[in-house]
């Protein structure tokens, strides 16, 4: 009962102090409208994919609030049904790619020595190969048909630039006095890094996972939308494919089956570079002015 309630006071407290930026506070609850719709909506809302003839490329109305598309179908029921896999997908490979940049960055700023030239010689290599390009590529070697898996070449080919920018700030941190002072004591490495390092570049860390976070579904979706990815048929991207397939794009009457999905990625990518300013204020005080 203690824990939960110090849990729920530290929320209140991390809440408080996310508000105190309105412009960031307002993406923080985007952000949670955008993913609670995505990942719980199509528990509540079953997806219906029956072509309805005689409701081709309707306005917004009240049995249909978004309009329906080239078949009649609801485009509210498809946006609902279709964000899971994005959120997902964005999530996970800004997850692992974070992982992996601060694990081999801390590491290679530490040891130093081979281990930093070897790190460093694979993030180099990482950065120059143009990732959309390679992603094409390797559609025609994989079969790219998994989130999961998806969201694992994502990462394994976007960890390089932020490898070296937090190898950057541990080489930075690591001569600080308090960092050399717990060394003089004879503390661990482990302690150094995830004790007296890591909690001074959380800040840092949390916003780059945002930053992946939007290359991740631009990513996805231009892959979904170019057909390479053939995920399930009523992802945000593949609304798009099928909207431009069937010359949305030239119809005003079919300008709801092209812009909602269109506006749905653009609200999840605003609504996450906007969260991370108050996400920045809330792992580091020094933004806290007159707290």
């Amino acid at each position: 009962m203690q824990r939960l309630s110090l849990l729920i006071s530290s929320l209140r407290q991390t809440l408080r102090i996310m508000a105190r930026n309105r412009v960031g506070f307002a993406g923080f609850i985007l952000t949670m409208f955008v993913v609670l719709l995505a990942m719980l909506g199509p528990f509540f809302i079953h997806l219906d994919m029956t072509a309805h003839t005689e409701l081709i490329y309707q306005g917004p109305s009240a049995a249909h609030w978004l309009g329906t598309d080239n078949q009649g179908r609801d485009i509210m029921m498809q946006i609902i049904s279709g964000g899971r896999s994005v959120v997902y997908v964005g999530a996970l490979a800004a997850f692992l790619t974070v992982a992996v940049g601060v694990t081999l960055g801390s590491l290679a700023a530490v040891v130093g020595g081979w281990v930093d030239s070897v790190i460093n010689g694979v993030a180099e290599i990482v950065i120059t190969i143009p990732k959309f390009p390679l992603l094409l590529v390797l559609a025609g070697f994989i079969q790219l048909d998994s989130p999961t898996g998806l969201a694992l070449i994502l990462a394994s080919i976007g960890w390089g630039s932020l490898m070296r920018a937090i190898r950057a700030q541990v080489l930075s941190l690591k001569e600080r006095d308090y960092v050399q002072a717990a060394r003089a004591l004879g503390l661990p490495t482990s302690h150094l890094l995830f004790k007296e390092i890591m909690p001074n570049m959380m800040s840092y860390i949390l916003v780059q996972f945002v930053m992946n976070m939007t290359d991740a579904v631009y990513s996805q979706v231009g892959l979904v939308f170019l057909g390479i990815v053939p995920l399930e048929s009523n992802n945000w991207g593949v609304m798009l494919q099928y909207a431009w397939r069937f010359g949305a794009i030239f119809s005003a009457n079919s300008r709801w089956f092209l812009f909602v999905p269109i506006f749905m990625i653009v609200l999840l990518q605003f609504s996450l570079v906007t969260m991370s300013r108050s996400l920045d204020e809330v792992f580091n005080p020094r933004l806290r002015v007159g707290e």
